[in-house]
């Protein structure tokens, strides 16, 4: 089960550079001119979860295995985009096929770097670009609904169910709203995601700050983060500058670093937890002598439909879940005292699995 999250924003805002760092890899080229970055660069990102090495050491398990998320570096969008302008058509080809978009807003002073409308500021870039997402939708909608006209004359179930996310997704954009902005029904939820709509995805802002700004934030950044609270949207503080020099760095070094600065934890650290928490995402670990294991699943999931992350037969032929919440396996040092202390459960396919379970799973072959 792979979730993207895209890395999008205008030219020279620090996408590349903060990609670089968070996957460790050189693989996109950061340079102070637009559109450096001509092909999506991927990278697959492990999701820093401290509980893992915790349940390791106490299973005695040989290897760790990180859950992963993927995260897309995506060309530089400009104003205009939507009617192909700069790299525009590309840009939106690559946008719908990621999960979540992750904004980088530059919130940073500096002369050298050039900024493609020739100032800073964040609220007015996110308005750019969220604009012409906007107007891309609205083009598809439009196109979209054109398409369904002898559907919906002949009655047809599923263009009328269309017709009307269509109408309602068209109203807000014309209103100037995004279409996550439209409330869907759980029946409706499917249909809705097959518009595969631009402003529908959720959204994290990433202010770009200097390395002296890391800590503390400035001006700008609580703009953004005003925002974000009356969008609903997550926002996250970050230094790219800092995290590139980070990824270079052994962990003691780092850790060192960190203290110099009055940081806590890497800011990537942060992103991708930010990124995991906007995708409605939970953990759920297996624990063994041959490794301790972290597996993503989506908010809500039952147990079979967990077990099948693993592998489609344990779907199939799930029997039972003998499950322990984290903190009972901790507390209890291990499976055996969680068992002796009564602390493991029993759990059938109706079970809601919860972030942090420990689970085994029984199944026929």
């Amino acid at each position: 089960m792979g979730f993207k999250v895209g890395i999008v924003g205008l030219p020279n805002v620090g996408k590349s550079t903060l990609f670089n760092a968070l996957t460790r890899t050189a693989a996109a080229q950061a340079a102070n001119f637009p559109f450096c970055t001509i092909e999506p660069n991927v990278g697959d990102v492990a999701v820093p979860d401290p509980r893992l090495e915790t349940l390791a050491r106490l299973a005695g398990s040989r290897q760790i295995i990180p859950t992963r998320m993927t995260f897309v570096d995506i060309a530089g969008l400009v104003k205009g985009a939507s009617r192909g302008e700069g790299l525009g058509n590309q840009f939106l080809a690559n946008i719908r096929e990621v999960d979540a978009i992750a904004h980088v807003l530059r919130c940073f002073e500096d002369s050298d770097v050039t900024h493609v409308e020739g100032r800073v500021d964040p609220i007015a870039d996110a308005e750019t670009i969220e604009t012409e997402l906007m107007l891309a939708d609205l083009e598809s909608v439009e196109r979209r609904l054109a398409n369904l006209s002898r559907k919906v004359r002949g009655g047809d179930k599923e263009a009328l169910q269309q017709e009307r996310l269509l109408l309602a997704a068209k109203a807000a954009l014309e209103a100037g709203r995004p279409a996550r902005s439209v409330p869907v029904a759980e029946e409706d939820a499917k249909a809705w995601k097959m518009l595969q709509l631009l402003t529908a995805k959720p959204v994290l802002y990433v202010c770009n700050v200097s390395e002296a700004e890391a800590a503390t934030g400035n001006a700008h950044t609580e703009r953004v983060a005003q925002m974000a609270a009356e969008q609903g949207a997550g926002v996250v503080v970050i230094s790219a500058k800092i995290e590139e020099e980070i990824a270079q760095l052994d962990p003691e070094e780092q850790k060192m670093f960190l203290e110099e600065l009055g940081l806590e934890e890497p800011g990537l650290d942060r992103l991708i937890r930010a990124g995991y928490a906007l995708l409605g995402l939970r953990t759920y670990f297996t624990v063994g002598p041959k490794e301790a294991r972290a597996w993503t699943i989506k908010a809500g999931t039952l147990a079979p439909q967990a077990a099948g992350v693993i592998h489609g037969d344990f779907e199939r032929g799930f029997i039972r879940a003998e499950t322990i919440a984290y903190d009972d396996y901790v507390a209890c040092g291990g499976e055996q005292g969680a068992r002796d202390a009564g602390r493991m459960r029993i759990e059938g396919k109706s079970y809601e699995v919860q972030d942090g379970d420990v689970m085994h799973f029984l199944f026929n072959a």
